[in-house]
Parts: structure tokens; sequence; C-alpha cells
């Protein structure tokens, strides 16, 4: 816990991705006088072992946030955080990736997706190496995970009473327009949460939070130019125009979150632990080494930062 006051959002970025539609009760998170630290996740497919080795750095010097929010690959590895699994991320990450059934063209050709939904948030998560669901849902961390509105295109965040022994919010969270079909949820469809709010800070300042760790796995100084293959999610998207509207202005959300995240950063309400150079993995790498690498540099960007954090975590 920590004491200071929040800088709260002061530019049109909380708003750029949408309103903010919780799927959760969070009155007595926004109404409660304790100050309360978050981490904020971004996604990234399997630029996300970047973030797995952040946390696992948290986890081995027991820094543990009040809050966590994260969407897509960020939410995936934001839960093994909150259950205090330590290197789940990594194996799951590295020892199934060369699976067929993980990531490829044959699921795609075959279910729609390119990463295996079945597979990574079912059989993995239930049988191969179990989440703990139970550490999970009793967690003094507040857990939050981001959608996209299949049929809106705005932002919606279910809490841990959506994920009781069930991976289907995850699921969701991480199903890529164009690469992936939206996931069906109590009647509604959702898509990717990064697809409408990349970074999620604002839910957080606006849930509360005084001060936020923000893990991005983009470099420092990126701008991001506008979505490529428009022919391609337009053509996969045909029934649902939210989502290429959406996809049309994603550059300009994401670019103007990272123009807010500056600011807070420079306000001392925001400590960003990222990159500073490009990750040498892409979206969907299969590459072992290179994917242990970005976890080690991770985890030692994060150990870089140590004073930094334990100032954060009021040690």
């Amino acid at each position: 816990m920590i004491g200071t006051n929040a800088l709260p959002c002061q530019s049109n970025v909380c708003e750029a991705a949408g309103d903010f539609s919780d799927g959760y009760d969070s009155k007595s998170w926004k109404e409660s006088d304790v100050m309360k630290l978050g981490l904020v996740l971004e996604g990234g497919g399997m630029r996300g072992l970047y973030t797995g080795g952040v946390l696992e750095y948290l986890m081995d010097q027991g820094l543990w946030a009040d809050y966590c929010i994260g969407v897509s690959a960020g939410a995936c590895h934001g839960v093994s955080y909150v259950s205090r699994q330590r290197g789940r991320n990594l194996r799951i990450n590295t020892e199934y990736v060369t699976d067929p059934r993980y990531v490829g063209i044959r699921n795609f050709i075959r279910t729609g997706s390119v990463f295996g939904m079945d597979f990574i948030f079912d059989e993995i998560p239930h049988k191969l190496d179990p989440f703990d669901y139970e550490s999970f849902l009793h967690s003094d961390c507040q857990f939050i995970a981001g959608v996209t509105d299949a049929e809106t295109g705005k932002p919606v965040y279910f809490g841990r009473e959506d994920m009781r022994y069930t991976s289907v919010i995850l699921r969701a969270s991480s199903s890529i327009p164009a690469f992936a079909p939206p996931v069906e949820y109590k009647g509604k469809y959702y898509f990717d949460g990064g697809t409408s709010d990349p970074i999620p800070f604002a839910k957080a300042l606006k849930d509360g939070c005084d001060r936020i760790i923000v893990v991005p796995t983009r470099q420092r100084g990126y701008h991001k130019p506008p979505e490529r293959g428009r022919a391609l999610y337009r053509k996969r998207l045909k029934d649902y125009p939210a989502m290429i509207a959406l996809l049309d202005r994603r550059h300009e959300i994401y670019n103007s979150q990272l123009a807010e995240l500056k600011r807070l950063e420079q306000a001392g309400t925001a400590l960003i632990i990222g990159p500073e150079t490009p990750l040498e993995v892409g979206r969907f790498e299969k590459d072992v080494a290179r994917l242990k690498q970005t976890y080690a540099r991770g985890y030692a960007d994060a150990e870089a930062k140590a004073s930094e954090l334990k100032a954060f975590f009021g040690r």
C-alpha cells in the first residue's frame, strides 16, 4: 500500500478507448480511502514473455500489487502472478509452443484461429500445467481482464467472479480480430481486449489506483502505424462493422495512450518497465531460445529498476 494521491488522466485518452463498461462491481474500489498500487499489462502475443519475466522478478522479490489489469497476453501472464505460481508463465509458453496445437497455420485452417484456443485455454490450465484457481480466487490482489465487445467495438472488463474455474474470459481477451473468431460469453461476443484498450492504465486509475506500474511490450519511443492487412480484416470481420472501424483507428488510440502514459510517468504516477529496444520475437513466435531470452530480458529490466520498484511498493 502507498499513500500519494493519483494524478488523474487529463487528456482525452480516458475516452479514446471508449466507455468503461465494468463486468464486475468496482464500487468498493472506487470509493475506498485505501491507496492502491496497480499493475497494468499490455498484450502482444508471444512478446508477452517479456511481461512474464517482469512478473517473475516481482514474485521473487515478494512484491505483490493490490490490483492487476491486463489485456490479451498481459491478462494471461497476470493471472499466474495473482495465483503466485512462480515459473508457470515460462513453462507454459516454452514447453508447449512447439506443439502444433499451440500456434500455427494448421490451427487457423481447422478452427479459424492461429492460436490453438482449446489447447491453450483448456488442456494446459486444466490438465497439463494446472492453474491454481483457489489461490487466484482468494488472492488479495484484485484482477481485471479487458475484452472488446464485438458488436460495439468498446472495451468491457471482467473480474475474478467471471473466471471461477474457467478460462473463457482469458480466451476472449486473446481472440485477435481476423486471426481468431470472437468468443461467446453470457450471450455476447468478444474479441481481444488489446484492440480497444491496448494499455489499460486509465481503467486502473478510474478504479482508484494512485500509482501504477506499467509493462508495455513495445520499445520506448515506439509509434504505431495504421493497421496493416485492411483488406483481410475487412473481409474477415464483415459481420462486425464496429470492429473494422476500431481497427481503422487503433493506431490513434494506441499513440494517444502512449502520450498520456509519458505524462503520467513524468508526474511520478506511473513507473514504466518496458524494453528500450525492439523485442526480437514476433506475435506468433515459436523459437524457444528467443522466447527464453525475451523472458530473461524482462526479468533483467525489472531487476535494473529494483530501487524504483521498492519505492513504488513502499519498501
